[in-house]
């Protein structure tokens, strides 16, 4: 048996980098029967038959994300512009929401800085205790601090279309040679340039770069019950526990703690506002629902 980490997916076909090289392989019927799907990231055992392989074995994930479809994953960079597409803090906080579940550190990349002031947002998770910081694939902002946090771990760039995730990655590493698209007039986003999952080692790491999103639908498919949602927001951290009354919504209570972090400025209400927005959804959500 061989070990070696799966760097791309597509129709069926496993790339499996190891030792050797990289092997195509195709996943045993096995895991179909039991509803696993292998994932890009997933440390694996193969058979080797030739110049092909057969996925064998799965090793243990320490987590998994369905929307990017990534495994084993350190940091998420969450690309946010500042204009063409407009940034949605919805959007933005439910991708960290869903990386903070899984034990994932986010990290909140700013781009085209230079058509529109983006330091609210960049000062925004800061503030919340998550690093955040401008980055330009054409003027090589940033670029140093993405690459020392990409050495020596496994991340993925996710985001909407059109931010400029190619780009990034192109100026990371020159080799990738990355597709890039062009901004719609008419949609105001960008067309999705990049088609699959693949991870690509660099910096001393390994990064993926991920099909564009731009719908609200992440925190869809990485459900939150209502009463774990403020362990999601950092920032409420410190005052979760000195609400005036126990099972505390922070919402709309008398002697939220968390609501007069907010009133003094300590919680920045885009965040606020958007837990709140998470929390009305996630009252119906079950338990059950949670279950594979």
């Amino acid at each position: 048996m061989i070990e070696g980490i799966i760097v791309k997916a597509n129709s069926g076909f496993y790339y499996v980098k190891c030792d050797s090289g990289v092997i195509e392989c195709r996943a045993r019927g096995i895991f179909r029967k039991q509803k696993i799907t292998p994932l890009v990231g997933d440390r694996v055992r193969i058979s080797q038959t030739g110049d092909s392989g057969t996925v064998e074995e799965i090793l243990p994930r320490k987590n998994s994300m369905i929307r990017p479809p990534v495994a084993n994953i350190d940091i998420l960079f969450i690309i946010v512009s500042t204009v063409e597409p407009e940034p949605n803090m919805l959007v933005i906080d439910k991708t960290i929401a869903a990386a903070e579940q899984k034990g994932i550190e986010p990290a909140v990349i700013v781009t085209k800085n230079d058509l529109k002031d983006g330091s609210d947002i960049v000062a925004t998770y800061n503030k919340a205790g998550i690093k955040s910081f401008f980055a330009s694939g054409i003027t090589g902002e940033g670029i140093e601090e993405l690459k020392s946090l990409i050495c020596g771990h496994i991340g993925a760039f996710t985001g909407n279309s059109g931010v400029g995730k190619s780009t990034l990655l192109n100026r990371i590493d020159p080799s990738l040679s990355l597709s890039t698209g062009e901004i719609s007039k008419k949609l105001g986003r960008g067309r999705h340039t990049t088609r699959l999952v693949e991870l690509f080692e660099t910096c001393g790491g390994y990064i993926a770069d991920t099909p564009g999103f731009s719908s609200l639908d992440t925190f869809k498919f990485e459900p939150i019950l209502k009463e774990d949602l403020q362990y999601v927001f950092r920032e409420f951290e410190p005052y979760i526990n000195k609400c005036r009354f126990t099972g505390c919504s922070h919402t709309k209570e008398t002697g939220c703690a968390v609501l007069e972090a907010l009133k003094n400025g300590e919680i920045a209400p885009s965040r606020h506002k958007s837990y709140c927005e998470m929390y009305e959804e996630a009252k119906n959500i079950k338990a059950w629902q949670l279950k594979k």
